[in-house]
């Protein structure tokens, strides 16, 4: 409702509100965790929720319905993707993400919105604005500022306790199970962080509105990186785990790589290629486990 009242198009919504709003919950917990002092927490959360995103909810939205692919996913948002997860790659390898680390995943986030912003007000057509604005209005008829922007307030509160108690309830569970952080942070953690990604991609799978569904998954994993571990660095920076740098983030890497031929092979993720990145879910989580 917020967007819609500041003017926002429809399709600028899609791209950059509901991507970043479906992060929300990731973005509480890391940051939180990050000032714990459970880096563990905070690094595994973001890296495993990239891999939940791409093999999960990618994975299962494919098996629902094959996912074409159009706009500029192929041509800007997908490459992106790529270099900003070697970006991670890199800055983690020294075993720290610094506050000069973060303020550089901060200003990319906020230069590659704004660009893509100005991009998508340009490409957008009266036709898509129209159906859009239609979907919007049977959400909300005549909202007024006043009432959206307490709902938000309200929600952001909510989060905050929320984000803490699972912070705190990993750890507890993680010493009860005897389980480290990372894995917790890697699996638990992440799968719930991420159920927003589940939902509204699955959702706009089943309304036949597959671009929405992997512009939320990489937007969202875009943030996830730039806008969650930029912000938590900023406040405290945060040591990377030896093993989530190298191991469960060539992980993230891998999938964001296997994902690009699926993406420009005919342009769609078929439904055989939603049954690889599902499995390959479960082989990483078998595998992480196995680890402890």
């Amino acid at each position: 409702m917020t967007a819609r009242l500041l003017k926002l198009t429809p399709a600028v919504i899609g791209l950059t509100v509901v991507a970043a709003g479906t992060s929300v919950p990731e973005l509480f917990v890391s940051v939180i965790a990050g000032l714990s002092g459970q880096a563990d927490l905070a690094v595994g959360n973001v890296v495993g929720s990239n891999i939940f995103n791409i093999a999960f909810v990618l994975g299962l939205c494919a098996i629902v319905r094959p996912l074409e692919i159009g706009g500029n996913t192929i041509r800007l948002e997908y490459p992106v993707l790529l270099i900003v997860t070697l970006m991670c790659l890199a800055v983690s390898q020294d075993g720290t993400i610094n506050a000069v680390d973060g303020l550089l995943f901060v200003v990319f986030q906020i230069l590659f919105t704004m660009y893509l912003v100005t991009l998508v007000r340009e490409q957008v057509s009266s036709a898509e604005t129209g159906e859009l604005s239609g979907e919007v209005t049977e959400l909300a008829t005549q909202p007024r500022l006043g009432p959206a922007l307490l709902m938000v307030a309200i929600g952001v509160i909510l989060l905050g306790f929320g984000a803490s108690a699972t912070v705190n309830g990993a750890v507890s569970l993680a010493r009860l199970a005897g389980i480290s952080e990372r894995v917790i942070g890697l699996t638990i953690v992440a799968a719930g962080t991420s159920l927003p990604e589940v939902v509204a991609s699955l959702v706009s799978t089943l309304r036949g509105r597959a671009d929405i569904a992997i512009g939320n998954v990489i937007g969202s994993n875009l943030f996830n990186i730039l806008g969650i571990l930029g912000l938590s660095s900023l406040t405290h920076p945060l040591i990377v785990n030896p093993a989530i740098s190298g191991n469960d983030v060539l992980w993230m890497l891998g999938l964001t790589v296997v994902l690009g031929p699926m993406l420009y092979s005919g342009r769609r993720v078929a439904r055989w290629e939603g049954v690889v990145l599902f499995l390959s879910y479960f082989v990483y989580t078998a595998l992480l486990l196995r680890q402890g």
